[in-house]
Parts: C-alpha cells; structure tokens; sequence
C-alpha cells in the first residue's frame, strides 16, 4: 500500500520517471561558458545555445535513463551518502556507533550482502505468500488484503491518511484507486501498437516473477494473463491523470459507517478490523469512480485469479530485496522496456538510495553535518526572502486582478513557511527495528513502520512541522495543505546554489527554483487553496475566469510541442508546472534586478546579467534523455521535458527578448506569448 498523496505535480523534479544513477564527474558541478552551443541562435532555440555543448559531453550513461545536471548533482550526493554509509557500517559491525549510526550502517550492509540474500530467498516473506495461498474463499480477501497492506504492497487500493482538505488542521482516513502495476490507467486501454506490445511484455515479465517464486512456466503464463485481465478492469474504474489534478474531483468526504454499509463482495468492516487504524468517523474518497466500481471487480474475478494477483504484487514489491533473478527481472522491464535503460545501476547506489527511502531523516542528519554549512542556508533565506518580496510586487501590480482577490493572495503569500536546509525535529525511529542479517525482513518492517506512522496520524491535527523529503533530496517542494516551501539540503548544491558565482547565476538556478515553489501556491491546483492549507474557493468569479482564461493560452501553447518524435506534451497535465516555471523564472528576474538597486554589475564573459541570469536557469535542465522515458513522462508526469522548461518559459517573456535582442515573430518571441503570473 503506498502512502496517499493528495495533489500531484508540486514538486520541482520528474518524480516517477525511471531514472538511475550514472558515475560522477570531476570538476563537473556547476555553471560553465563550455555548456554553450554558441553556433546556436539563441532567439530561434535558447534550449540548444544554453545546453548544447552539455548535451554533446554528456551522452546518455547505459545504466541512466535520463542524464542532466540535476542528476549530476545526484551523483555527488550519492557518493557522499555511500562514504557515510560504508563508514556507519563499518562502525556499527565493530558495536562503537550510536544508535542512528548502526540503524542506518546495519540497513545498509544488509542490502549489500548479496550472498546473503540469494540464500535466504523468499524466506521473509514466505509467511505472506502462504497466507495468500491459504485463502478458502473471497471471504478471506479483507484480512489478507490488510496484511499485504501493512507491509507495502499496493494491491486492489489505498487506505490511509491525509489533510482534510476543508479543514487543513486535521488528518482524517482516506480511500484511493491503486492496484495496478503499469505506470497509469491508459497503458492498459489504449490501442496503438507500441501500447499492445508494451502489454505483451508486460504479462511475459509476470508470468517470469510467477515462475522465479515456483511456479511451472505454464501455470505461470496462465496466471500472469489472468492477472493482466483482472488489472485492466482496475484500470477501467480508476480515474486518469488529468482528472486527479483538479482537488475538487478529489474531495469526495463520508463516514465509516456509510463505507462500511457499501460493502458488497468486499466486507470493509473485516478489513478496518484487520488493518486496525484509530477510530475516525470522516473518511474522504480521492476516487469515487474506483470506489463504486471495486466491488464489481472482486465479484468478477474468480479465487485463483485474486491468489494470482496478489502473489503477483507481492513479488513485486519486495523485488529489491529478493534474489538476484527477481530484481533482474524487474530492471528488465520497468527500467530496459519501460524507461530504455541499458544497464541496472551498482548495487552500492541502489541501496544508497534504499537507505534514505528508509531512514531519510536518520541519514540526513548525518548528511547536513557533512554537506551542509550554515553560510549556505543564510544565503538562501536572503534570497527567499527577496523572491517572497518580488512575489507580492508581481501580484500587486497585475492588471487582470481585483482589489478583493489580489488582497487574498498577498495574505496567502504572507503566510506562506520556508523549510530550508532540515527538519527543525528529527523523526524517531527507534520503534523500527533493523537487522543487519535481514535484508528483506527491513524492507517490510520499514514500511510497516512507514504505513503505521501515516495511519496513527488518524483524528490527530496536522503535524506542519514535518517534511515530505529527506534531507539529501535534489528536490524542492509547495504543499499546498500546509502552505509551505521545502528546499532540502540536497538541492542547495551547484549547479542551483554555488557560493563561488555571481548572483545572477545563483538567480537564474536556485532563484528559479524558489519562484517555482511559490508561484506553485497560486497555479491551477494551488490557486484552489487558501492561506490556511483549506480547499476554498477566494476569488471572485471575473478573477477565475481571467485566471483560467489566461492558463488555457499555457495549456495549448505546450500542447504543441513534442515529448518525444511520436508523443506531445500533455498541456493540461503539465499546466500547474508549466505556470509555476513561467511566473517562476519571471519573479526570480525581478527579485535579481530589485537586489542590484542603481549598480548592476559588468558584464562577464561577454554576457549581461540578465543574460548570465538567463542562462542559469537553461542550465539547470540540461539533459539526455531515452525516447521511452519521455513517452512515460508524456504519459504520467505533470512536467514537460527538459527543453520544453526552457524554451516554453523563456518564449514567453519579453525581458529575454530584451536580453537578447530577438526580433518579434522569432521562435523565442512569439506573437502570442502567454502569461498567467
């Protein structure tokens, strides 16, 4: 069961995309002139002239998916991570750690010692798999469902917790759609050919995981299709994408007694005993469509079918821990099929990277003691500020909004919280317990750690002091519930935020990446939410009609441009990123030439500040990329690829037309730019 998140596409990254880790590069971490294609015109396609010579030194790794400079800065967290770890694990074999030093150091050796888990096999979750394999009859699904649940696997649902949003002080329980192992509904519904192949090798990777936990090779291909035709009427109940973006469609609240009056061959009472979380009378239902249609589905699907099912996802979410041949195969289809990948990544970044999924707060406390200095983050509350400040003279001056709502957002930005750097508390952990000779054992007591801290949130108030992300995280975060800015540690690192360059470097980077953040409170999903986290509607009808107005333009101006050669950009998933990028960059430029007053600084290698301001931000979305990636990401992720970031925001405004003196009717100076902040 995963953990539910309400709003998607508030975070800066492409989250979901399958992406692994490339080597290092030396002398390789910020800004450099040698990024330029200067052959380029930069006023036909800024996107090339920024990045081109970065793309051209940076072919794509054959274990990486995706290559750019966020994930160079990856790379290097990566690799302080890994020296932390090695040396906890060290420590905490000969007993002188502490105990975050052996928790971390333990979880870390046991998810290297590959003997040891080929070994041990599927014993960890041997008990799972007989309990699934015991069940007499679909009466017996609520209490195995809910002990698949507990341990993180996203079969049939989602139960948990999350912000009430009509009333951000509270967290109350929560139903969702989930089950499905494709990345979204449609892969499982759509016709074309690359789709139908894509299912093909969708039932064969099944039918491999069915076959490495015992089954013969023909029971398994039966199994695996009957799996497939169960997940495709999950998928034909479930909503898509771009319905899940709007938090109304989401806001569907009930009552435990109405839920468990609605069961039908599902007995939800059973599985709320079995599940056990603290008593709650309000429940909200993030789809109602999957809701409705979930007990049609279990009445269809026949006691050998849901057995194969769940096995299925059983297998698939303890893979990482599981023998070499099940987390091989699960590269082989998720990371070589789905996302291009040549290679699986070294077993050292994989478990670097389980560790902070694990443990994030416990590593992260040893990683802003090494990473993270106090200049650093005085720096960047300076330039929070001054973008908070930007922020208010933006909104103030539009000329499309009234008086009323204009005074609403500016109390909204006001109250808005920056989280810099680290949590302000730690998170404990001393309740999971780690076992350096058990790597799987881990893996499911963490995230039976994980879903019952979620759970016992139930009927509490709302903690908004906690964080989303770990520490080492090369992310940055809105929340629009709590209506805070997160920038872990991890991003305040070149090439966002370099001591060593000019300010209109650092503008450009980690100023972008703060306007971004907040311009995320005032998008097509943050605009529904009010200063105090609440779904309430603060505008005056003209002001949302002028809003919407004004986001169609962004929606269809993205919409023409290519994901990938066969594949557009989805302007209206992407539409709440696409505005935070826009109106991002934009009130980074302003904050940058408020900070200069009447001095502005030389030129420096040929470039103005607005120039260098410019290509700071180009450079941070320098990438390659696998065609089948960005397929996914078209697909799924409210982000547009990397050259649509760049040049779908700079074409836009009229201060790069300045900079660089493009010409109206130019590819970076259209007729019809759009402008939503």
């Amino acid at each position: 069961m995963k953990a539910i998140r309400v709003v998607l596409g508030t975070a800066l990254l492409l989250a979901g995309i399958p992406c692994a880790h490339g080597a290092p590069e030396e002398n390789d971490t910020g800004f450099s002139i040698d990024a330029l294609d200067r052959t380029a015109d930069p006023c036909t396609d800024f996107y090339q002239f920024a990045c081109g010579n970065w793309i051209k030194k940076h072919p794509l790794p054959a274990e990486r998916t995706r290559f750019g400079t966020f994930d160079q800065l990856d790379e290097r967290n990566t690799a302080t991570l890994r020296t932390i770890l090695d040396k906890s694990a060290e420590e905490a074999k000969a007993g002188s750690a502490d105990a975050i030093t052996a928790k971390i150091g333990d979880y870390y050796a046991a998810c290297m010692d590959e003997s040891a888990i080929d070994t041990k096999g599927t014993a960890a979750i041997a008990p799972v798999l007989e309990k699934i394999r015991g069940m007499k009859s679909k009466a017996d699904l609520p209490q195995t469902l809910a002990a698949l649940h507990v341990i993180g696997v996203d079969a049939f649902f989602n139960f948990g917790s999350i912000t009430d949003p009509k009333d951000a002080r509270q967290v109350v329980a929560a139903t969702d759609q989930g089950g499905i192992g494709l990345p979204e509904r449609d892969y499982y519904l759509r016709t074309d050919e690359k789709s139908v192949k894509l299912r093909v090798e969708y039932v064969a990777h099944i039918a491999k995981m069915l076959e490495l936990a015992g089954e013969s090779q023909a029971d398994a291909a039966k199994s695996a299709q009957r799996v497939m035709a169960l997940e495709t009427e999950l998928a034909k109940i479930s909503m898509d994408v771009v319905s899940r973006r709007d938090p109304e469609k989401l806001y569907n609240p009930s009552t435990r007694e109405k839920l468990i009056a609605s069961s039908g061959s599902f007995d939800w009472k059973r599985y709320l005993a079995a599940v056990n979380p603290p008593e709650f009378e309000k429940v909200n239902h993030l789809s109602v469509p999957f809701l409705n249609g979930f007990a049609g589905v279990i009445q269809k699907a026949d006691l050998a079918t849901v057995k194969d099912y769940l096995t299925w996802q059983t297998l698939h979410a303890a893979a990482q821990e599981l023998p070499t041949g099940f987390h091989t195969a699960e590269f082989h289809f998720y990371r070589q099929v789905l996302g291009g990948a040549q290679e699986q990544r070294p077993r050292w970044k994989r478990c670097t990277d389980y560790t902070d999924n694990q443990l994030g707060e416990a590593l992260g406390q040893v990683y802003v003691k090494t990473a993270f200095g106090e200049q650093a983050k005085d720096r960047m509350e300076t330039m929070v500020k001054n973008l908070e400040t930007a922020l208010h003279e933006d909104i103030s001056s539009l000329d499309w909004m009234s008086p009323e709502t204009k005074k609403q957002a500016l109390a909204k930005l006001e109250a808005m919280v920056d989280k810099i750097g680290y949590p302000d508390r730690w998170r404990d952990y001393s309740s999971y317990r780690v076992d350096r000779n058990d790597a799987l054992g881990n893996l499911l007591r963490g995230n039976e750690f994980e879903i019952r801290r979620q759970l016992n949130k139930i009927g509490k108030p709302v903690d908004k002091t906690e964080w989303g992300m770990t520490p080492p995280t090369v992310n940055a975060e809105y929340h629009p519930e709590r209506n805070d800015i997160t920038f872990p540690a991890g991003i305040l690192q070149p090439p966002f935020f370099d001591n060593q360059l000019d300010d209109a470097i650092n503008y450009g980077a980690i100023g972008a990446v703060i306007g971004h953040e907040m311009t995320h409170g005032f998008d097509d999903e943050g605009r529904q939410y009010d200063r105090d986290g609440n779904l309430h509607d603060w505008w005056t009808a003209a002001d949302g009609k002028a809003f919407t107005d004004r986001a169609e333009c962004i929606v269809n101006e993205y919409s023409g441009f290519s994901a990938a050669d066969d594949v557009k950009v989805n302007g209206k998933l992407t539409l709440g990123e696409n505005t935070a990028d826009n109106g991002g960059v934009r009130v980074a430029l302003m904050a940058l030439l408020a900070s200069y007053g009447n001095n502005p600084p030389s030129d420096v290698d040929g470039f103005t500040a607005e120039q260098r301001f410019f290509l700071g931000y180009g450079h941070v979305w320098c990438q390659n990329q696998t065609p089948e990636s960005l397929r996914v990401q078209a697909a799924t992720n409210p982000h547009s690829p990397g050259k649509w970031r760049v040049n779908g925001t700079v074409q836009n405004m009229p201060e790069f037309r300045k900079a660089f003196g493009c010409k109206a009717g130019m590819a970076m100076a259209p007729s019809n730019a759009c402008r939503v902040w």
